[in-house]
């Protein structure tokens, strides 16, 4: 599968936020929470059902593809990993931290993110000895 666009990406993100809370996801809500116009979000649904991520029939409830699901998945977790980064390892206030992440999780390398995946688990588990050793 070839990778999606940073668009694409946050149209199947937040299907998977709305099929996680309500079991699917609608376009009115979609385009509510992406801040776009319905028409835009009918033509990227209708991408991401021909590339079979989405299950999407116009006025029907939207759901995610097993494969869809799989990257969905994927986008959400380094979207969650990244913003412990800065939160945690940088100090980075929350709104901010997401922020960043939102933008950062479409295009950061596998390996960029790995190591900052272990950073973060580094410090967090090394904190006291951290602190300790900087005073």
């Amino acid at each position: 599968m070839e990778k999606l666009s940073v668009s694409l990406e946050d149209y199947i993100e937040e299907i998977y936020n709305q099929v996680l809370k309500n079991g699917h996801a609608k376009v009115t809500a979609i385009a509510d929470a992406l801040n776009v116009k319905k028409a835009s979000v009918t033509g990227a649904l209708n991408v991401l059902a021909d590339k079979k991520l989405i299950n999407y029939v116009p006025y029907s409830p939207i759901t995610l593809t097993v494969e869809g699901e799989k990257i969905a998945g994927n986008i959400l977790l380094k979207h969650e990993k990244l913003s412990e980064f800065f939160i945690e390892v940088l100090g980075i206030e929350k709104n901010e931290a997401l922020e960043t992440a939102c933008k950062m999780e479409h295009i950061v390398s596998d390996r960029l993110f790995n190591n900052m995946v272990k950073l973060t688990r580094y410090v967090k588990t090394n904190l006291k000895d951290i602190i300790k050793n900087l005073y």
